[in-house]
């Protein structure tokens, strides 16, 4: 087993904040000596996941630490889900159904196990444990907090404030999942920093239950493609980590510069030292940042789709932006006679519809009037185009082409 000095210095890379580092420290002495993994926990509410970079950030460190030999334990929140967690909501979230906790659960399981070991994973639902709790166990439990410490939460504070409602119910949110380390005997607990409260929590609950505190493990959100907001689906500055090879490879070559060793160390699993001479080589003005990049988008999407995709992948960035050449396995769209109007003429704006290569008419013509429509390499500006009666090549941007036969 790797001695505990490496094991923290692979921990700690890309992290936030630990609450402590002695005791982290010293559970990884003790996990050495006594050959016993640690149980590393993650609790996820069983919304409606779709899990990009951003969610993997915390899934990528858990991964390190099976590598390492540890035990990692997946919460499916389908009891606390029923409350909702109402962290950073200005209102409280609406509870889900059996159903839809159930749903969304598959689809997780079918996510997480991307980046986790199976073997070394753990899925587990708290209503396990917290359905069993009766009337008497939960006064027990809520007599753990005061409603001032409660009202600490930022969330929670802003409502109050500002006279919202804060429903009494809601309260138990933390309360549910701290337990939940309770009952695991958590050694870490990982979560974003916008999860530190509920995770303290869990400290403190298991302290007054007479067990080891567990250590708490931040990790910073990771801002996207924009390298502005949060990286979020909404604000379309996602990387998803179910998409394919070539979408991933270049939407990793859109991330600013400044962002590549911030990548590195959240969204890869590099030893923490060879992220250090990677740091060190963007310092030297020689090396172009661009190299560099293509090292993170093959790292990445090797992660995710498998080292010849990531190849493959690589070669087809080069190909498109790059040399500047048309690839050779581009989806191929059939003209259809009602894309053609009287004198022989196409209507562009049709086939990028029925094509799928724009959303509709009026962004189809947006395109076309901001210069971003290639027919065969060449700018297009116009909505109509002549019949050229054989097959042609439109592009959109950089990376979107499509074929197009002429019906016969």
């Amino acid at each position: 087993m790797i001695n505990a000095k490496e094991q923290f210095k692979i921990i700690m890379k890309g992290v936030s904040q630990v609450i402590n580092k002695e005791d982290l420290m010293e559970k990884l002495e003790k996990s050495i000596t006594t050959n016993t993994p640690l149980v590393v926990k993650l609790g996820l509410d069983p919304t409606a996941p779709d899990i990009h970079l951003g969610h993997s950030v915390v899934l990528r460190k858990i991964k390190q630490m099976q590598d390492l030999g540890h035990r990692a334990v997946i919460i499916i929140g389908d009891f606390t889900g029923k409350i909702g967690d109402p962290t950073g909501k200005s209102k409280a979230r609406k509870p889900l159904t059996d159903e839809q906790i159930l749903e969304n659960a598959r689809t997780y399981e079918h996510q997480v196990f991307k980046i986790l070991d199976r073997d070394k994973t753990e899925l587990k639902f708290n209503s396990e444990w917290l359905s069993k709790l009766n009337f008497q166990d939960v006064i027990k439990l809520a007599s753990k907090v005061t409603v001032a410490r409660m009202l600490e939460r930022d969330d929670f504070e802003n409502r109050y404030k500002n006279n919202q409602s804060i429903g009494l119910h809601e309260f138990f949110y933390p309360l549910m999942q701290a337990y939940d380390s309770v009952e695991l005997e958590a050694d870490i607990e990982m979560g974003g920093t916008d999860q530190t409260f509920n995770i303290l929590m869990g400290r403190t609950l298991q302290k007054d239950y007479g067990k080891d505190s567990q250590v708490a493990l931040f990790m910073p959100l990771l801002e996207g493609t924009d390298g502005i907001e949060k990286m979020s689906k909404s604000l379309k500055n996602y990387i998803g980590i179910c998409e394919d090879a070539v979408t991933i490879f270049q939407k990793t070559m859109t991330v600013p510069d400044n962002l590549i060793i911030k990548y590195f160390e959240l969204a890869t699993d590099i030893h923490p030292d060879e992220v250090h001479k990677i740091k060190l080589e963007l310092e030297n003005p020689k090396i172009n940042p661009r190299d560099v990049k293509m090292r993170l988008a093959r790292e990445i999407t090797t992660l995710y789709c498998g080292k010849s995709e990531a190849e493959i992948a690589e070669e087809h960035f080069k190909t498109v932006f790059q040399k500047n050449l048309i690839p050779d396995d581009i989806d191929e769209f059939i003209l259809s006679l009602d894309c053609c109007v009287k004198d022989d003429q196409i209507d562009l704006t049709k086939i990028m519809t029925k094509s799928g290569i724009a959303k509709s008419t009026s962004e189809a013509r947006r395109l076309i009037i901001q210069n971003a429509v290639k027919i065969d390499g060449k700018k297009f500006s116009d909505f109509l185009m002549p019949n050229p009666h054989i097959s042609f090549v439109i592009q959109v941007g950089k990376a979107k082409f499509f074929k197009v036969k002429i019906e016969n």
